[in-house]
């Protein structure tokens, strides 16, 4: 029993959240003063933890799968290298939470906590 909580454990731990910015981006100073310093404390972002991508530099090889973005902020929820979901744009800090709760429903293994508050 406790290799399959293990195994369920390490499966979780696969997936990130991707944060497609770049300098001067508006949306992306949003984030970083409305999500980004409680993100990695939530249920959510233990999830899938946030990294962060900058557009203007080369594209990493292990994010070869994930098609790069122009538009700033893009999300995207990938899990063993591949993408589960994308949101384009930060829609402000309520409906970000609303719409990555719904993305992290894809996570294999998801078990919903939201209904917990920790933000």
């Amino acid at each position: 029993m406790l290799a399959a909580v293990s195994a369920g454990a390490a499966e979780l731990r696969a997936a990130e959240l991707v944060m497609m910015e770049q300098p001067g981006c508006v949306w992306c100073k949003r984030f970083n003063e409305e999500v980004a310093p409680q993100y990695g404390r939530t249920s959510e972002g233990r999830l899938a933890p946030l990294r962060r991508v900058d557009i203007t530099k080369p594209w990493p090889e292990d994010l070869a799968e994930v098609a790069p973005e122009r538009l700033t902020p893009t999300f995207v929820l990938v899990h063993d290298g591949r993408e589960l979901d994308r949101l384009r744009g930060y829609p402000g800090d309520e409906f970000f939470w609303e719409l990555l709760g719904r993305m992290l429903e894809k996570v294999p293994g998801h078990v919903d906590t939201s209904s917990t508050p920790e933000r």
